[in-house]
């Protein structure tokens, strides 16, 4: 299979994902990013992980990896470059953009704005870390120490399904 693109056309996906990252308050997966690329047919996952790659690799945007979720953002450079070359993306994808997060904005910032993650103590225990932010303020914080790894991923994938129970149980306790 053939995944060749010429360079004008890897140039258009970077601008692409450099707009997406632009028109958001707060970082996108690289899976929210697949998700409405691969899902409008631009291209394919093997071009998508190259143009991702080559934006990081480049300073363009930043990746930060947490629990097999790669959150990305956008850099001053990848800013100032998307600002010399936005003119290369025609209104009509711009506008499919702008209404994917339209339709999904909920979603998108809910998946980035809820993190957890674990590491193993000096001691041997397995400290949770479980955390919710609204845009750049912090929700709730947690940290639970607890006996095993199972049990540390176990708490994390709960909170990424029940962290708003959780934090409406906690503030209804304590106001």
């Amino acid at each position: 299979m053939d995944f060749s693109v010429s360079d004008e056309t890897l140039t258009l996906y970077k601008l692409m994902v450099l707009y997406m990252l632009d028109r958001v308050s707060f970082p996108l997966t690289q899976s929210q990013i697949s998700e409405f690329i691969l899902g409008q047919g631009y291209t394919n996952y093997m071009v998508l992980r190259q143009v991702i790659g080559e934006l990081t690799d480049t300073g363009l945007i930043a990746a930060d990896t947490v629990l097999n979720r790669t959150r990305l953002t956008i850099t001053k450079e990848g800013r100032s470059s998307l600002g010399f070359f936005e003119n290369r993306i025609s209104s009509e994808i711009k506008e499919e953009i702008l209404s994917y997060f339209k339709a999904h904005s909920l979603e998108l910032r809910n998946e980035v704005s809820v993190v957890s993650n674990y590491y193993k103590t000096v001691n041997g225990d397995y400290e949770a870390i479980l955390s919710a932010k609204d845009r750049d303020s912090s929700l709730i914080e947690l940290k639970l120490t607890v006996p095993t790894r199972e049990i540390a991923a176990s708490v994390c994938e709960h909170w990424q399904k029940k962290n708003q129970e959780v934090y409406q149980v906690i503030t209804r306790m304590l106001f």
